[in-house]
């Protein structure tokens, strides 16, 4: 496998190419050249699909076609375009690229002013900021635009505030809500958008990316991440500059191991995972050990066989079954799920969390029903 690597990432600001989403494209494009855009899109899907990139692409669209004169209300009612994809050196696309375009506002999590970290939602001082934007007119006589990235990450009074610019939307203003988790908005969010589901990616496409993104890494590699990503490239790419893959095979033979635990390996693996500055490393193996469980409980109950990302894992996994009945590996995973949770929420010691949830699996896999 591959050593940890810088990938050099693009943002969706400044990101040109959509791949995989044609559908959700189509429908956007379908809107404008009917004339029917309603005000408020919500753009749905797992994290890492396209759903940012998409949003940006659409409102530099809008932004360029809007003050042109085309699309709704335009000069040229003949002329439909084809494709919401803007050339790189358009000027349109360079003022939003480097945010400085006056009919576009953007709104994501920001720095606590006391602690300088990131928040962990958006606040509704930002969104209020929103609602006076987009009762102004616009600047180059076109659209005002607004996107909201993640809309699922919005506190309750940045929720409810979005509401009321839902419940009377102003002229010629789009609101571009990328989320996440619709479950979490509130349900009169939902219901005034019109939703846009966005799938996961093939598994070639994930592929065909890492390959743009991380050209020297091995083919193996690159599928490996891809299955791991479950796709997404967003996902495939951060499991890249965390060493996911290193961790992933750590954790597979782990799990191998949970017969006659391995308590050296594990207490290598927490060492590493607790150092100064490894938090990024703690929270992927967080995620990879709970959905190595979830998706062996999952296959498990529907009879399926999943695709290996790593040679061997498929037979870690009968193993497993074969040692504990189904709802005691759902009971071990739901424990060790909240385990690692709160190591994350309430500062644990990360290392020894790591041990206790390995000895608690181990415990489940300690008595084998196979036939002897």
């Amino acid at each position: 496998m591959s050593e940890v690597m810088d990938v050099v990432e693009i943002s969706p600001r400044n990101n040109p190419d959509l791949v995989g989403q044609e559908a959700a494209e189509q429908t956007l494009l379908d809107s404008w050249n009917a004339d029917r855009l309603v005000h408020a899109w919500l753009l749905t899907g797992p994290r890492g699909i396209g759903k940012s990139t998409l949003a940006y692409r659409f409102a530099r669209f809008v932004l360029s076609e809007g003050s042109d004169g085309g699309g709704l209300f335009g000069d040229q009612p003949d002329f439909r375009p084809t494709s919401l994809a803007l050339d790189p050196s358009d000027p349109v696309f360079r003022r939003v690229a480097a945010g400085g375009h006056a009919d576009l506002k953007t709104v994501e999590r920001t720095p606590n002013p006391k602690t300088g970290k990131l928040r962990t939602g958006i606040v509704v001082d930002d969104v209020r900021e929103v609602k006076d934007f987009m009762r102004l007119t616009p600047a180059e006589g076109g659209w005002r635009v607004a996107i909201v990235d993640a809309a699922d990450e919005m506190n309750t009074h940045a929720a409810n505030a979005i509401l009321k610019i839902l419940e009377e939307p102003p002229e010629r203003a789009l609101l571009l809500l990328v989320c996440h988790a619709p479950g979490r908005l509130l349900p009169t969010i939902v219901s005034r958008c019109r939703r846009l589901p966005m799938h996961e990616l093939d598994e070639s496409v994930v592929v065909d990316l890492l390959a743009q993104h991380l050209p020297d890494l091995p083919a193996d590699d690159r599928t490996a991440l891809a299955r791991l990503g479950e796709g997404s490239i967003g996902e495939a790419l951060a499991l890249a500059d965390a060493g996911g893959l290193e961790l992933y095979g750590e954790v597979v033979r782990l799990m191998g191991s949970l017969g006659e635990l391995d308590v050296e390996r594990v207490h290598k693996l927490g060492a590493l995972v607790s150092r100064r500055g490894s938090e990024d490393k703690f929270a992927t193996l967080r995620r990879l050990i709970d959905r190595w469980l979830g998706a062996m409980i999952a296959a498990a109950a529907r009879g399926e066989a999943l695709p290996e990302a790593i040679a061997g894992e498929a037979q870690v996994r009968r193993d497993l079954l074969a040692r504990a009945p189904l709802e005691q590996w759902l009971e071990v995973w739901e424990k060790v799920t909240d385990l690692m949770a709160r190591a994350e929420g309430f500062n644990l010691d990360r290392k020894q969390v790591v041990i206790s949830a390995f000895i608690s699996l181990a415990a489940a896999a300690g008595k084998d029903r196979r036939p002897h």
